[in-house]
């Protein structure tokens, strides 16, 4: 066995002792392929960093790295920058990978010439580990959808922490670029497509955590004007222009310090769970809404739902 891993797992952390460990047990899990897992603590406060201390001192395929709080694409710059391995692989804190995930994604990238990308299906969990929903995208259409310069059309893999790339081409395409505060994994999706193919394995290899935390419509405005500066940023290269005016116009979408979850972004999550609960005719559903209603007691639909289940 060389003694250099195949693949490098890339993960973030930032406060998620409450979870943490489901995520790093389903890594080191991982059947018959030769990795490491890098972990960036981005300055956690909470119990984070003390348990990955714990697991990394078990476990010597673990490289712990800690930085001041700077964000998640700062913070997979230093880690891809940190991998060993022939290819990168992400994985979000909270979320799980099912035993075969790294051994099918290496199979496929290194039997198909020309791939630039892998991913796989999505299943979206709450924390009681009641599936909530699941994306499965069409492989036929995978690399068109990221090639495209339609707002509308273009889409990347089920969830960026299912994804595995040819750390070469990583570095060759640019990796991610710290512009992209928000949408750095589309970004670079679509360098990484224009310079080859983009396979789904069809199968759902991948469980991700939802929480009420998770889902937030704060920054989904700075979203779109990021895809559409991705889009303008695509147009360029393809056309042989310079890029660096609408890199410099990405760099300055960023969170403001002031803008804080309030109560009725925090019952609109809670709702949004309670309705993918009642679409499956789960009882925990009106649990869901119940605690929507408490948290706003203005939320509509939470009440309607309250009193109509």
């Amino acid at each position: 066995m060389s003694s250099l891993p195949d693949i490098s797992v890339v993960m973030c952390v930032y406060n998620d002792s409450g979870y943490l460990s489901r995520s790093l047990d389903s890594i080191l899990e991982q059947e018959e392929v030769n990795f490491e897992l890098i972990v960036i603590d981005d300055g956690s406060i909470d119990d984070s960093f003390k348990i990955l201390k714990e697991y990394k001192n078990a476990d010597k395929r673990i490289k712990l790295f800690n930085q001041k709080h700077a964000g998640l694409t700062q913070a997979l710059i230093i880690g891809c920058a940190l991998a060993q391995g022939e290819y990168i692989a992400r994985h979000d804190a909270g979320d799980v990978s099912e035993k075969v995930r790294l051994k099918k994604q290496l199979k496929h990238i290194k039997q198909k010439p020309g791939t630039c990308l892998v991913s796989c299906g999505t299943r979206f969990f709450s924390l009681e580990n009641d599936c909530l929903y699941s994306i499965m995208p069409n492989p036929q259409e995978a690399t068109d959808c990221l090639l495209s310069l339609q707002l509308n059309i273009i889409k990347g893999p089920s969830h960026h922490g299912c994804t595995m790339f040819p750390k070469k081409l990583y570095e060759k395409v640019g990796g991610y670029r710290s512009a992209f505060y928000f949408a750095q994994d589309l970004d670079l999706w679509v360098r990484l497509a224009e310079k080859g193919k983009h396979i789904i394995i069809p199968e759902f290899l991948y469980n991700a955590s939802i929480t009420a935390k998770s889902i937030s419509g704060l920054y989904r405005q700075e979203q779109i004007k990021l895809t559409r500066l991705i889009i303008e940023c695509a147009q360029r290269r393809r056309s042989g222009r310079d890029e660096s005016t609408i890199i410099e116009q990405a760099s300055r979408i960023r969170p403001s310090c002031i803008r804080q979850r309030s109560h009725l972004d925090h019952a609109r999550a809670l709702y949004f769970i309670g309705r993918c609960l009642q679409q499956k005719n789960n009882a925990k559903a009106n649990k869901y809404f119940i605690r929507a209603f408490l948290n706003c007691l203005s939320h509509l639909k939470s009440t309607i739902q309250m009193l109509t289940g």
